[in-house]
């Protein structure tokens, strides 16, 4: 029992240890820095804000055109004083060129993102998506800007939506800016991720609201996959991404998959209760695909799978260009897609969720 005990004691110290390595190696990445945050207000952007408050930079700007968002944001993070609200839109370039001014670091979080919604307003989808992409790296690289992180999403991965295919074309345009910066120093780099559980418009807050109101759960189709992950997880892997980008990369971070009909199933159990409802009695109702919606996901296409290597928490894509691909391994898989490994299970659907602060089950 003693020597339980003491292994134990041992295992805790040595994962402690290495948490401070880590939290200090962050830190040196964001201490004293000037970060601008786009898209700032957002699910994405504001956990963004939160986060890289906790490693000492210089200043924090962020940058929103949704004005109430970022007055919720202020009132919340009243206490620092190395933070900057600014009103604005990715596709008035000029507001931008003065939100750069003495950035180091941009993490580029604005974007619609909505599938139907940019199905049936493409063009305002391309003015955000693409050209205000294109406004953002044109004021980075004028002024000079260390790195810039656009942040992507899996729908960029062989489009079938407008949506998907803004992004894609967002991350063309960040990618290739590293071909054509001249003597700009900025290094240009792209994190793609799948649905981030809790954000705004994601499926959790929405089926939460439906059992609150004693239903129904309306689901597209039950056995549809989603890659997952809290928003907490997905902003320390943008930091891992951000620390270790040289230009050019597209970080395609691992992600668990699920059905949406047992995260819906997982979710009434869980929360009927709260609601004085009995489980059985929250019907589901099937609606059907909405348009441009995909059955599954993928992260990475085999073409692209060529260029990348792999590491714990991420695959990185390195760009054709660059010529020298040695650190590219030979990896089991040629593609990443929602259905080629295993899915959560229901009792694993209930751990993530109980990790959320979003849906406390």
């Amino acid at each position: 029992m003693r020597w339980t005990i003491l292994l134990m004691r041992s295992q805790l110290s040595s994962h402690r240890i290495v948490a401070e390595k880590k939290e200090k190696k962050m830190t040196n990445v964001f201490r004293d820095k000037n970060i601008l945050v786009i898209g700032g207000s957002g699910s994405i952007g504001s956990e963004i804000v939160r986060k890289v408050l906790q490693y000492e930079p210089k200043v924090v700007r962020v940058l929103s055109n949704d004005e109430n968002g970022l007055f919720n944001l202020e009132q919340e993070l009243q206490t620092y004083s190395n933070l900057r609200f600014l009103v604005g839109d990715v596709r008035d370039k000029e507001r931008l060129q003065r939100a750069v001014e003495n950035i180091q670091l941009v993490f580029h979080a604005a974007a619609l993102k909505h599938v139907p919604l940019c199905e049936y307003n493409p063009f305002e989808a391309a003015k955000t998506n693409v050209l205000g992409t294109q406004n953002v790296i044109e004021a980075a690289m004028e002024e000079g800007v260390e790195k810039l992180i656009t942040i992507s999403t899996d729908k960029a991965v062989s489009p079938i939506n407008v949506m998907g295919a803004t992004k894609l074309l967002a991350e063309r345009l960040t990618i290739s800016a590293n071909y054509y910066k001249g003597f700009s120093k900025t290094a240009f780099s792209c994190v793609r991720f799948g649905n981030v559980l809790g954000s705004r418009g994601s499926a959790l807050p929405l089926f939460r609201k439906q059992i609150e109101n004693g239903g129904p759960v309306t689901l597209t189709d039950p056995n549809m996959t989603r890659f997952v992950m809290s928003i907490s997880k997905a902003v320390e892997l943008v930091f891992k991404a951000a620390k270790v980008a040289h230009g050019g990369e597209i970080f395609v971070l691992k992600m668990p998959a699920l059905r949406i009909g047992e995260l819906a199933e997982v979710m009434i159990e869980e929360l009927a209760a709260q609601y004085g409802y009995r489980p059985e009695q929250i019907k589901v109702e099937i609606i059907g695909k909405r348009p441009g919606e995909k059955y599954d996901e993928e992260l990475m296409t085999e073409e692209e799978a060529k260029y990348a290597y792999e590491t714990q928490d991420m695959f990185v894509i390195l760009p054709k260009a660059i010529g020298d691909h040695s650190r590219v391994k030979k990896k089991a898989r040629i593609h990443y897609t929602s259905t080629d490994q295993p899915l959560l299970t229901k009792q694993q659907i209930k751990v993530l969720l109980q990790e959320i602060a979003e849906c406390p089950v």
